[in-house]
């Protein structure tokens, strides 16, 4: 089989949203992982859902797929990254997040994407871990519920450092719904399981999947050829399990030459299969 490729926009962050899409598409992608934000389709601006639908054409006259990924730093809060979150002490802080989680679904639905990628976040100092278990299964639940009525794919990522870190965290939610947006560099940091591994593993769960090269033990995205990541191994193991969805290049630091990352990491890619 052949796997289909597309690249992050939050490595596009110097772009234009159009201007990120053509150049993802004359490179030859698949499709795009859209990360929702102020300067790339805006969810919270008042004609949020016009300007959706302009870009469902735009991805349809590039003949570009999508993922919709939801880590904008501050979308949410200007003056605190990544907050609120599903496990933050505040409930109307906890709410704004699914409120947010809910409007990309509903974006989701608008552009046909074949998945809503988002964590579950970091417990501040203090806050009680049970606590915020419950919070998070409580969010979890309102979102796979959202998601499902409006048929969309609601995807958690493990990241290092968040409330749910591992795979092994993932499984233990068993949220019926619920599928892992599994990031293959992720395993490398927290060195659970071998990427390559992990696919195969949780092959029946996964909602989307991502992959970088990263130093193991070391949370920094890196492009291709300058980490640990078996590259050719995990598309092996894309293959093998007939993965017919995207697989989403993330270089979020590569922003500032974002015109050589694109098209150098689909290369690359497509050498690791020859």
């Amino acid at each position: 089989m052949t796997l289909r490729f597309a690249y992050n926009t939050n490595g596009a962050a110097h772009h234009r949203l159009d201007d990120a899409l053509g150049l993802i598409a004359d490179s030859g992608y698949d499709g795009v992982a859209l990360t929702l934000d102020i300067h790339h389709l805006d969810p919270f601006a008042e004609n949020w859902a016009r300007e959706a639908e302009r870009v469902r054409g735009r991805l349809y006259g590039l003949s570009l797929g999508s993922v919709i990924e939801t880590g904008a730093r501050f979308l949410l809060d200007p003056r605190a990254k990544h907050e609120p979150t599903l496990v933050t002490a505040d409930p109307a802080g906890r709410a704004r997040r699914v409120a947010f989680l809910h409007r990309a679904i509903d974006i989701a639905a608008i552009l046909g994407s074949e998945a809503v990628s988002f964590w579950a976040g970091v417990p501040k100092p203090g806050v009680d871990r049970q606590d915020a278990k419950g919070w998070l299964r409580d969010g979890l639940e309102q979102v796979v519920a959202y998601a499902t009525e409006r048929r969309v794919v609601a995807a958690l990522e493990p990241e290092p450092g968040m409330l749910v870190e591992t795979l092994d965290d993932y499984a233990a939610l068993a949220i019926p719904g619920l599928t892992l947006a599994l990031d293959t560099g992720h395993c490398l940091v927290t060195q659970e399981r071998e990427p390559a591994a992990a696919v195969r593993e949780f092959a029946d769960r996964l909602g989307t999947v991502a992959i970088e090269d990263m130093a193991r033990g070391n949370h920094i995205h890196l492009p291709f050829g300058e980490g640990d990541m078996d590259v050719p191994g995990v598309l092996d193991a894309l293959e093998a399990i007939h993965f017919d969805k995207l697989v989403c290049v993330e270089l979020s630091r590569e922003s500032h030459r974002a015109d050589r990352m694109i098209p150098d990491s689909l290369r690359y890619l497509r050498e690791c299969r020859r």
